[in-house]
């Protein structure tokens, strides 16, 4: 199971490059692309789902040429995009078995299997009798998820699922989604590192329409070793540290000191120790590599 996105480009009438000749390979199990907004995220989703078509090259998924045979891709594609609405005065199960309907499944009772199995897996069962309209943002997520498994998908994408969720919805979110991902390829794209952090061994970072690294988490990790540095400074000290050295963030204490963190090849010495490097310090140094980093050139080769 493999989707192979090669030299793919996408070019707005108003001259913007959306995607600038991206090319991907993503096996089974979950990934994730992250990138800043407006990095192309959107565009690459809505691409690989026959959504937009690119003005040049191609998109496989086991066997199948998704830009010239879209209605193969449809048929085994779960998309939830960034903005998933639901019919109002509708309950869930309902609206399930009417989507069930529309995809194909003609038997009520494979209907009702299925929308079961369904419900229990996305943790909607329990209101699968209330109104979707009414559910929380987090349960509107996860009835997303309901409704994209319908068709016992093997490719899934979802852009920006977890925006505006709490942590709790954010988690059961992320459980489920974990879950599914287990036998099928799913795509996560987010501009939040927390929420692939833990769930995708692999990932890429996009930025303007670019792939600027793309690599399993260890490996690129492995190669910012020995690199990263931190120290706790007063926020007067906070200008000069931007200044003096290459920070990828900074976070205030219980104190109202700051913990800064720092990008350098040698010991900056002036009290910094090194740490472990983190996936966000990667993102940080992978976004800022085509203006600021000389020495991190082996990042953006993997």
């Amino acid at each position: 199971m493999s989707l192979s996105i090669t030299d793919l480009t996408l070019t707005y009438k108003n001259g913007v490059k959306a995607l600038d000749n991206i090319s991907l390979e993503i096996g089974k199990g979950m990934f994730g692309l992250l990138g800043p907004n407006g990095a192309g995220k959107s565009t690459l989703m809505r691409t690989i789902a026959t959504l937009q078509t690119p003005g040049s090259g191609s998109i496989h998924f086991n066997g199948i040429d998704i830009l010239n045979d879209k209605m193969s891709l449809r048929k085994i594609l779960g998309y939830l995009p960034q903005d998933f609405g639901v019919y109002p005065k509708t309950t869930g199960e309902d609206l399930l078995d009417y989507f069930a309907v529309l995809k194909g499944i003609s038997s009520k009772s494979e209907r009702k299997k299925v929308i079961r199995e369904i419900l229990e897996i996305t943790n909607l069962y329990e209101v699968r009798n209330k109104n979707a309209d009414s559910y929380s943002g987090g349960m509107k997520q996860r009835f997303g998820i309901a409704q994209l498994l319908l068709n016992k998908p093997e490719l899934i994408i979802v852009d920006e699922p977890t925006a505006g969720l709490d942590p709790a919805e954010r988690n059961r979110f992320l459980n489920v989604l974990r879950e599914i991902g287990v036998d099928n390829t799913v795509i996560f794209s987010t501009h939040i590192v927390d929420d692939i952090k833990d769930f995708c061994r692999y990932i890429a970072v996009i930025d303007k329409g670019r792939i600027l690294l793309h690599s399993s988490q260890p490996d690129a990790l492995k190669n910012i070793k020995g690199k990263i540095w931190m120290k706790v400074i007063r926020r007067e000290e906070l200008e000069n540290s931007e200044s003096e050295f290459h920070l990828l963030s900074s976070k205030y204490n219980d104190d109202n000191s700051l913990t800064v963190r720092i990008f350098s090849g040698t010991d900056p010495e002036n009290g910094f120790t090194p740490d472990e490097p983190e996936l966000e310090d990667l993102y940080f140094i992978t976004l800022q590599s085509k203006t600021k980093l000389t020495e991190n050139n082996a990042i953006q080769k993997n």
